[in-house]
């Protein structure tokens, strides 16, 4: 089976690379929006020195992840069950996990390619300082973690998207929401009203924002978050649960046609 899940996951990239405007847009709208706000509100926080452009550098990580993996697994999903794939797919040795780990390897691709286009942006143009060995360590965790939580969500939520032509729309309607209550495009998170963050606490987003943060900017920039803490180990056990509800909602709204809707 992993002879095939490989292979499912050359066929992805390779598909997905055939696509120059989805990869144009892909990789270049996070970094655009990075260079946007990052430029507007290039000033710096009195208390450490570090500049807005550098928040943004950081938290824009979650920004990406929630894109490679939400939207394009959510939308190509969909896809490939209105255009017949997924069907002619059933009639072949090829097994659903297989294929699922096919799409996986894509966004994870995706999402190691859009982090990094990010960093270095972050640290070509803010001069946002690298972080030391330890906190490469969290990055890993929690990169993997954020990926996998949005790649779960991307295929349970593709089972409810009727049109594939739709799917884009509807898909990016959360993901604006949630970086706007989630402390990327607002920070600090503070600014906003306490039930707006209580409300941002219970998805996955804020902590992955609030993680990445966590990651690249000095211990002191702690005091701007909502409980004054990075929380790591908070961090650890909400995208740790996200995985699970993930996992069950694949279950439950998976299908292999618009037929066995």
């Amino acid at each position: 089976m992993t002879s095939m899940s490989l292979a499912r996951g050359h066929v992805e990239v390779l598909q997905f690379l055939r696509d120059r405007t989805s990869v144009v847009f892909t990789f270049l709208f996070p970094a655009l929006l990075l260079l946007l706000f990052g430029t507007i509100f290039g000033d710096s926080y009195d208390q450490a020195g570090v500049s807005a452009s550098q928040v943004y550098a950081s938290s824009m990580l979650a920004y990406g992840i929630l894109t490679t993996g939400f939207v394009t697994m959510g939308a190509g999903l969909a896809m490939d069950r209105e255009d017949g794939t997924l069907k002619r797919l059933r009639g072949t040795p090829l097994p659903l996990t297989s294929y699922l780990i096919g799409k996986l390897i894509l966004v994870l691709t995706m999402a190691v390619a859009e982090a990094a286009l990010l960093i270095l942006v972050g640290v070509v143009v803010f001069d946002m300082p690298l972080p030391d060995a330890s906190h490469w360590l969290t990055f890993a965790w929690l990169f993997g973690l954020s990926v996998i939580v949005c790649t779960l969500l991307g295929v349970a939520v593709s089972g409810i998207v009727k049109h594939a032509r739709s799917a884009g729309a509807i898909l990016n309607v959360p993901v604006v929401i949630l970086q706007f209550i989630s402390g990327v495009f607002i920070h600090p998170i503070t600014q906003l009203p306490t039930w707006l963050i209580t409300v941002a606490s219970l998805f996955p987003v804020k902590w992955m924002a609030q993680g990445f943060r966590y990651v690249f900017l000095p211990d002191s920039m702690k005091s701007l978050e909502a409980a004054g803490a990075w929380e790591l180990g908070r961090i650890a056990m909400v995208l740790g649960a996200w995985c699970v509800i993930g996992l069950v909602l694949c279950l439950a709204t998976f299908r292999w046609s618009e037929k066995d809707r």
